[in-house]
C-alpha cells in the first residue's frame, strides 16, 4: 500500500502543463497497476481535439461546465459535475471548456508520463 497527495504531484514532473490544460499525474504506468490515474483540469474558453490511439480513457468531471464532442459522429453531451465520458473506441474527440473544467481521469494501459499532448493528439478546433 501507499499513499499519495495532489500536493505531492503539484510543481513536479508528473504535473503536466499546457496552453489548455493541466495534467495532476498521480499515478502512472511505473506505478505498475495497469493504469493511470490523473486530476485533469481544462482551462476556460478553450477547445482541444484529442484522440488517444493507444489508451482507453475514463474522464468524470467534478468542476465546471463545457461540452465534449465525438469527433466522428457529431454527437454532442454537455459536461458539468457528475457526468462521466468514456473513450472505450479510441474516438476522436473534442472538449470545449465554457469554464474551467476539472476531470478525474484513468487510462488503460497506463500512461507513462512522457507523452506529448500538444503535439501528438491534440489539433487546433477544426471549426
Amino acid at each position: 500500500m501507499f499513499v499519495k497527495t495532489l500536493d505531492d504531484v503539484i510543481g513536479t514532473e508528473d504535473h503536466a502543463k499546457g496552453e489548455a490544460f493541466e495534467s495532476r499525474r498521480l499515478l502512472l504506468a511505473r506505478d505498475d497497476l495497469g493504469y493511470s490515474f490523473h486530476d485533469t483540469i481544462v482551462k476556460a474558453g478553450t477547445v482541444q481535439l484529442l484522440e488517444y490511439k493507444e489508451h482507453v480513457e475514463t474522464s468524470y468531471c467534478i468542476e465546471g461546465k463545457g461540452e465534449v464532442e465525438n469527433e466522428t459522429t457529431g454527437e454532442v453531451w454537455p459536461l458539468e459535475p457528475g457526468v462521466m465520458y468514456v473513450l472505450d473506441q479510441n474516438d476522436p474527440h473534442i472538449v470545449r471548456a465554457e469554464t474551467n473544467l476539472r476531470f478525474i481521469c484513468i487510462f488503460t494501459p497506463a500512461l507513462t508520463g512522457r507523452e506529448d499532448q500538444n503535439k501528438a493528439e491534440t489539433a487546433p478546433d477544426p471549426e
